[in-house]
């Protein structure tokens, strides 16, 4: 049986990957900060006849971050696939957020990604099969203060990763979505509807969740849930950087 790893797994799309990957006949490790609502997800996993195990952790603390390194790399329980997708926004007016909170933010979004995909990747290649999922964003593509560059890093990192070892058995995915209905822009301040964004522009995350998961079956590296964002992406390369970080001021 398949197990599969999920970070940020107690809300919002970490917990919609594991309903996903419950019903595609995965084990699930739940990874996250709220053992509560880890355990109402591994609850709606056992629902659906698979096992779900519950790993709370700050993947900013050593100590707890090397517990769930240690379990991806546990010989004698295999994690076949892995789901980096732990996270959180911050204002964009760089210059007025406290720097520690910037630097916590970069290593979450990189440090802690680049930690989990080097040990699952290790363990991975020597069995000569896995996949790794890395929840990037749309704003990858678009100057947005430091949100949109640490998404930068793991697109580009993927690209690259999948290249070299997807030859070897083990592909890596970046999946980049644009604005979905989660809780994260409520935790902003920015109450649904108020976020000054379109209407049409809005994803849910199951139609998010299922898009990524079709990519990572085929090997995608960039995967880009809705035709609607992939011509976004396409597109917003070649604007002015004036005017894509203009755009980029609005909404979270």
């Amino acid at each position: 049986m398949v197990t599969a790893l999920v970070t940020g797994a107690s809300s919002e799309l970490g917990a919609e990957y594991a309903r996903q990957l419950a019903d595609r006949g995965a084990d699930i490790v739940l990874v996250g900060r709220d053992r509560q609502a880890l355990d109402a997800v591994a609850a709606e996993v056992r629902s659906r006849g698979r096992d779900a195990e519950v790993l709370v952790a700050d993947l900013l603390e050593p100590d707890q971050i090397a517990a769930v390194v240690a379990r991806l790399t546990d010989p004698q329980r295999p994690i076949e696939v892995l789901v980096s997708n732990a996270g959180h926004g911050l204002p964009l007016a760089f210059e007025k957020n406290d720097i520690e909170a910037e630097v916590r933010h970069l290593r979450l979004h990189d440090e802690v990604a680049l930690r989990l995909m080097h040990a699952a990747l290790g363990a991975m290649l020597a069995r000569g099969h896995g996949r790794i999922l890395a929840v990037a964003s749309i704003a990858a593509f678009m100057p947005r203060s430091t949100y949109g560059a640490v998404k930068q890093f793991l697109v580009s990192f993927c690209r690259w990763a999948n290249a070299v070892y997807a030859p070897r058995g083990v592909t890596v995915t970046a999946v980049c979505p644009g604005f979905v209905h989660t809780n994260f822009h409520e935790r902003l301040g920015l109450p649904p509807g108020q976020e000054g964004i379109a209407g049409w522009m809005w994803l849910d995350a199951p139609t998010v969740v299922r898009a990524s998961l079709r990519d990572l079956g085929r090997g995608t590296a960039v995967s880009i849930p809705s035709v609607r964002y992939k011509r976004i992406a396409r597109l917003l390369p070649l604007l002015p950087a004036r005017l894509t970080a203009r755009l980029g001021q609005r909404g979270r």
